[in-house]
């Protein structure tokens, strides 16, 4: 049987690959055994060592448990998830995994941060399908920053047209909006919502990032179509912490922004019913 050549420097994913198939072989395994004992299929294995495949947080725990890695695999896979980031958006995740604070302002959706995996498929799979499995993983992947023991505080202030762009369909939007409200009561991640009754506002620029570190300046990311602008600069730093400052101040409280999400999402998203009370999805399914 030819067994294909792995080459660990090629890349992260290449890395990952060569060190599951180091540790299989050192256990005396086979991928189908291996996978016997995981439950995956040894195909699945195959194409995971040979970086055909993405591996997944689930996939990375359970072989570092039945190799006995030490958790080897699962501290890869953040490198891996975030190689696999486009080129232009890489710096971001590095900036995410760094920082200390994180202040963020989006004008027209739901924050990647903040997705569901259902929203985040239907945002990245609009005109282009391609890898989205994969794609979408990474963007979940993202969120584990917090999770982290030390987490960074994360502001986000979404506009409430966010509330209303129908992404996904209803349930998707139903589920979305309750992800939201999961963080009322963390300290470390507020949300509030800009309303519309807030008229002209700091943000009719545009959405941003505001990243702030320990000890590094605090970097302004901003991004275009298939690009991405970070920059250090102290004026633009200056002026979008001063614009974050204004968008603070018009933007409801949490407390209030929590109630405005779970109206919009009771009134907007909740289930349909008809006459008599009886759910239409329900009476859909029986006629």
């Amino acid at each position: 049987m030819h067994i294909a050549t792995l080459d660990p420097g090629a890349s992260a994913l290449d890395y990952y690959g060569y060190e599951l198939r180091r540790y299989r072989e050192a256990a005396g395994l086979t991928q189908r055994q291996l996978g016997v004992i995981i439950n995956y299929t040894g195909s699945m294995i195959g194409q995971i060592e040979t970086a055909k495949k993405l591996p997944t947080l689930e996939f990375s725990r359970q072989v570092d448990a039945a190799l006995n890695t030490g958790g080897l695999l699962t501290r890869l896979l953040d490198l891996v998830l975030r190689s696999q980031l486009p080129a232009w958006f890489r710096e971001v995740g590095e900036l995410e995994a760094r920082a200390v604070e994180i202040c963020s302002f989006e004008a027209h959706m739901v924050l990647g941060l903040l997705q569901t995996e259902e929203y985040a498929r239907a945002v990245l799979g609009t005109l282009d399908e391609t890898k989205l499995d994969d794609r979408t993983a990474v963007r979940m992947s993202r969120q584990r920053i917090l999770e982290k023991e030390n987490p960074p505080v994360f502001w986000a202030i979404l506009s409430e047209a966010a509330l209303y762009l129908e992404i996904g369909g209803r349930r998707t939007m139903r589920n979305q909006l309750a992800r939201l409200l999961t963080y009322e009561n963390n300290p470390r991640v507020n949300i509030q919502i800009l309303p519309f009754t807030a008229g002209a506002h700091a943000g009719l620029t545009g959405s941003y990032d505001l990243y702030r570190f320990p000890s590094d300046p605090p970097i302004v990311y901003t991004e275009g179509y298939g690009s991405g602008h970070p920059t250090a600069n102290p004026d633009t730093v200056k002026d979008c912490s001063l614009r974050y400052d204004h968008l603070q101040a018009a933007a409801l409280s949490l407390r209030e922004s929590a109630e405005l999400i779970r109206r919009v999402m009771e009134e907007r998203y909740g289930e349909q019913r008809d006459a008599e009370g009886d759910s239409v999805a329900e009476v859909q399914l029986q006629r």
